[in-house]
């Protein structure tokens, strides 16, 4: 649990043109070889990962993205792979090649950067090259830049300088249990072993809202849902109950209702979105209609069992609430689809393995197109009919 998910980190994703140098940047700001180098146009195909700390900041993932002006077979393919990361970017480092400044992609970009919200850094490479009038000329058609060479420390140091005064400036991510308990509170935590999990250990939030809850010194009382009668006897100062999403009737009837009630996928959305947005698309469902249309999207993959609860459970649990011919598509993994508009209404997971930039683009994308997003966690605190969706 030490080792902080990219989820949570911030992302610094390198765009720019083939060969301009991401990989070198990259390698050289994490003083690693981890981005193949060559001169041969289109080395990195897919895009690169790696979690580093960038004090006082914190853990940030930076991401080297395939060239945008790829030419190769496949390369309209590689591109539209590369704006996918448009979603995660709380920051971008548009990548210049100063030896080779014409960049057709560049003003599309900027467009895109400022559409997405992104904050951006322009930076010229191979700055040692470079004379007073070629960079003059070079920020005449580019605008401000921060001209560099990868192969110079100090050089280096200025771009992790420019990083972290762009990235210090933006909303911190809200912990788990911002605003809901305070130290020494008493949290109960109701786990059912869920058989999708990997043996012998916790799904991600599970474990996210443990570590938190000691951190910020809560005694954490973690029972399945066997021992939750016999708990909420023993224990009388009980300030917080989370559960899974799917037994929510189940606890809500054993909970006192002055006892605060959630589950770890709201916390979730609550800490990666707008919980508000979330929260007004679940007062659509009752307005479905026969023949509505339902995307259900999963940010990871996983295998699928027989109590899956997006591709089974909610599925189920909206025909039997709704009474109407509901009809369902499922995505996973980073797929987001680009048209949305013929939805009725939108599910999403806890979003666990996005980062919240990521979630409130698709919250934002589905607003614009006027289709209500709801989470899993809501969604079935709705459709179990806990009183009041949750008690918060």
């Amino acid at each position: 649990m030490e080792k902080t998910p990219n989820a949570n980190r911030k992302h610094i994703v390198l765009f720019g043109n083939t060969n301009a140098g991401k990989s070198s940047i990259l390698n050289a700001l994490v003083g690693q070889e981890v981005s193949l180098v060559s001169e041969i146009e289109g080395t990195t195909t897919d895009a690169v990962r790696k979690p580093m700390e960038l004090l006082p900041v914190g853990p940030v993932v930076l991401i080297d993205t395939a060239g945008l002006h790829d030419e190769s077979a496949l390369g309209e393919k590689r591109m539209k792979k590369t704006r996918h990361y448009l979603f995660d970017a709380d920051l971008a480092l548009y990548i210049v090649d100063g030896e080779k400044p014409c960049h057709p992609s560049f003003a599309e970009m900027m467009k895109q950067f400022e559409a997405f919200d992104i904050a951006t850094v322009i930076v010229v490479n191979k700055a040692d090259l470079l004379t007073d009038a070629e960079q003059k000329a070079i920020e005449a058609q580019f605008g401000a830049c921060l001209f560099i060479s990868s192969h110079n420390e100090k050089d280096m140091k200025r771009l992790k300088d420019k990083m972290i005064e762009t990235l210090q400036i933006q909303e911190e991510e809200p912990s788990l249990l911002a605003g809901l308990v305070t130290p020494k509170d008493t949290i109960l935590l109701v786990m059912p072993m869920d058989s999708a999990a990997p043996k012998g250990r916790l799904i991600l939030p599970q474990a996210q809202v443990i570590r938190e809850g000691l951190d910020n010194n809560l005694k954490v009382i973690v029972v399945k849902e066997t021992e939750l009668a016999e708990a909420m006897e023993q224990f009388t100062n009980i300030k917080l109950v989370v559960t899974d999403s799917k037994i929510f009737g189940f606890v809500s009837k054993l909970v006192p209702k002055e006892i605060a009630l959630t589950s770890f996928s709201i916390l979730m959305a609550r800490q990666k979105g707008d919980i508000g947005l979330f929260m007004e698309a679940v007062n659509t469902i009752r307005l479905l209609k026969d023949d509505a249309r339902i995307l259900i999207v999963e940010a990871c993959t996983h295998n699928k069992t027989h109590e899956d609860i997006g591709t089974v459970l909610i599925p189920k649990l909206l025909r039997e609430k709704t009474k109407k011919a509901l009809h369902f598509d499922f995505v996973s993994g980073r797929d987001f689809p680009e048209e949305i508009e013929r939805y009725d209404l939108i599910i999403h997971c806890g979003s666990c393995m996005l980062n919240r930039k990521h979630m409130l683009t698709r919250q934002r994308i589905a607003k614009e197109a006027n289709v209500p997003m709801c989470n899993y966690g809501l969604c079935l605190a709705y459709l179990q009919e806990v009183e009041g969706g949750i008690r918060l």
